[in-house]
């Protein structure tokens, strides 16, 4: 879409040379052809560094703009950035004709729907009502049991469990808000990549990305009732157990463990080799590797200890 026509979209002023805009995108990640936004101050540094072909931006930084850079100019960037991810969401199902490339040693149930363009590897079992959407890849060897939806776009690594009900690439939940209170989606247009040898347990949900990509590393494994928040990354070798829950935009580093009915804050990131009790909250990134947390607000878990103790005899 051209520049002129978002512009016009948005209903905000155009000026400067006109740009063929392919796809939107973050600072850091975009290029000459993908528009960007900056809503939050402290990403002004990343600023001087993009490669953004364009970017919705309050007038009032424009003195940091690169000369690269073409400026739309808001005093709402991530609302109208909301407005526009609308416009490059792709098809909930594709039209097109191109058949799903499944191969003949797949065991495929008669009862799951292969979408469009659909890449099943060797070995591969997908049982009854499965839900394989459109361009999803499937690597060999990976189990895909009862009532599993992995949306359009997702790709899934060699070896891997998916249990019944969990689904793959459902929206992340992300809106913008009016300043009248209205909630304005945020179209999630990334998707999910699972690597090879994870398993993921039963009613599990994981949100696709909002540009580019949710990941969860090799080797990981996920118990039931597990939700992980769109763009975030699960290092290798990770252990989330049941009925806990990453907030997007977060890194786990490798071998993270998670204990039950505990919940990591969104846009942090934790060092690899962290362990996480029971019911624990984090609130912050967590920088040294190889420690125990344990609470909400969480301390050590040998801190944590010596407080309950403390607790205990003051109600004796």
């Amino acid at each position: 879409m051209l520049l002129s026509k978002i512009a016009q979209y948005l209903e905000l002023e155009f000026q400067g040379q006109d740009i063929e805009v392919n796809a939107l995108n973050t600072l850091q990640d975009a290029n000459k052809n993908e528009l960007s936004f900056l809503d939050n101050p402290k990403f002004i540094s990343v600023l001087d560094s993009t490669k953004a072909g364009a970017i919705l931006i309050d007038e009032k930084f424009k003195d940091k703009i690169p000369n690269t850079t073409i400026a739309l100019f808001t005093n709402e960037p991530y609302l109208n950035l909301a407005k526009i991810t609308k416009l490059f969401a792709p098809d909930i199902l594709e039209n097109k004709g191109v058949y799903p490339n499944i191969d003949k040693s797949a065991k495929i149930s008669p009862t799951a729907y292969i979408a469009e363009g659909a890449i099943i590897g060797k070995n591969v079992q997908i049982m009854p009502n499965a839900f394989i959407g459109d361009y999803v890849e499937i690597d060999d060897n990976t189990i895909v049991y009862p009532n599993v939806t992995i949306y359009r776009d997702c790709k899934i690594g060699k070896s891997c469990i998916i249990h019944a009900g969990s689904v793959i690439g459902s929206d992340g939940f992300g809106f913008a808000h009016t300043k009248t209170g209205e909630h304005v989606k945020i179209y999630q247009n990334g998707n999910v990549i699972i690597e090879d040898d994870v398993e993921i347990g039963a009613n599990c949900t994981i949100d696709r990305a909002v540009f580019g990509s949710t990941i969860i590393k090799q080797g990981t494994k996920i118990d039931n009732l597990v939700h992980i928040g769109h763009n975030s990354i699960v290092g290798e070798h990770s252990i989330l157990v049941g009925q806990s829950g990453v907030a997007g935009s977060t890194t786990l580093g490798r071998n993270f463990v998670l204990g039950a009915q505990s919940g990591v804050a969104g846009h942090l990131n934790i060092a690899p080799f962290t362990t996480v009790a029971a019911r624990s909250g984090i609130t912050k990134s967590i920088k040294e590797s190889g420690k125990t947390w344990s609470g909400f607000p969480f301390f050590e878990h040998k801190e944590w200890l010596k407080l309950q103790a403390k607790i205990a005899r003051l109600l004796k």
